[in-house]
């Protein structure tokens, strides 16, 4: 399962904040580290996640760094991060900016990936020294995906925005269910043999003191069912020949969170920044097929009674779109505090 919140508030830095749970096993990621973003998460979690992906470094994105990795620095496991070229030398003057007069008593370890367009390239950063040698840490080929747990396989998506910035793709892997109403016409009641047979079992399987053939019971009982999976794309431009490149890797994405930066009226605003406007998104989610589209990352320029018209315009041509939630609510507050 892939559990995603929003985390930010409108018009201020966002973040995405994701938990795949398989129900063995758990990775955690932090899409963008904006200011502030990490203030409703508590603590424990924060120090948890696995991997910090970053768009691109801008300060809208990277602000609230200071804060992850004061959370993150020293943990027992590795802590990696993701981003376009250069994060790594970046990130190397942010782990600089501290008095590491304990640095030889410390454990922890990050490693940072330069996500290139066909190729990553990794850095490891040791706590013990002080984070100030960049260890190479290899280099391999990538035709899209760059990270791979158990419980989830991220994409990264080359995107345009005055130099490299990345979008993200996740997935769950496929999974196996029982379907129940098989399991019922053949008269067979749920027991320890169903996680055998799921595990992979072969030949004669004991079901309930009976043998049964357990190729046949797979091909009988067995459905395989789509994981779940979202779309990160933010501060990036969108065109008629950029959204012909993007809708083809979106297609079969159940929920793409996507920036909202700009009104429709001002198009060539958003084209001039190398952002998009909310009619743009929608349209890019109604050409690759995507169900649902959730609109973030709103400019300071529109007020908070211009929110519900931004969200209008993307639902006029995709609409299962939405704000994250109490987004609109805010909105009200703030009309009736004004």
């Amino acid at each position: 399962m892939l559990r995603a919140r929003v985390l930010g508030r409108p018009a201020e830095d966002n973040a995405l904040w994701v938990t795949a749970d398989s129900g063995q096993g758990r990775t955690r990621l932090l899409l963008d580290c904006g200011a502030r973003v990490l203030d409703t998460l508590p603590f424990a979690e924060v120090q948890a996640t696995d991997h910090l992906l970053l768009s691109h470094l801008h300060m809208d994105h990277v602000g609230g760094f200071d804060d992850f990795f004061r959370a993150t620095f020293d943990r027992a496991a590795p802590t990696h991060a993701w981003g376009p070229p250069g994060t790594a030398r970046i990130l190397g003057h942010r782990f600089q900016g501290f008095w590491w007069n304990h640095a030889p008593e410390l454990r922890g370890q990050w490693v940072v990936h330069d996500v290139h367009d066909t190729h990553v390239r990794s850095f490891r950063f040791e706590a013990r020294e002080a984070f100030a040698v960049p260890h190479e840490a290899g280099t391999h080929p990538h035709d899209g995906p760059i990270l791979t747990t158990p419980e989830v396989t991220v994409q990264a998506v080359p995107l345009e925005h005055h130099g490299r910035s990345l979008g993200f793709i996740l997935r769950e892997p496929d999974r196996e269910r029982v379907n129940t109403g098989a399991l019922t016409e053949l008269g067979l009641r749920p027991g320890p043999w169903l996680a055998e047979l799921k595990g992979g079992a072969t030949g004669e399987l004991d079901v309930n003191g009976q043998p049964h053939d357990a190729a046949g019971l797979r091909a009988a009982l067995m459905e395989r069912e789509t994981g779940e999976s979202l779309a990160y794309l933010t501060d990036f431009l969108l065109d008629a020949a950029q959204q012909a490149r993007l809708a083809p890797p979106l297609r079969g994405v159940q929920t793409l969170y996507a920036e909202a930066q700009y009104a429709p009226e001002d198009h060539a605003l958003a084209a001039r920044h190398e952002h998009t406007t909310v009619t743009q998104v929608a349209n890019l989610a109604h050409a690759a097929g995507v169900p649902a589209l959730t609109l973030l990352h709103l400019s300071r320029r529109y007020r908070p009674e211009q929110w519900p018209a931004l969200l209008s315009a993307a639902q006029a041509i995709h609409p299962a779109t939405r704000f994250p939630d109490g987004w609109l609510g805010k909105a009200a507050d703030s009309r009736a505090l004004g």
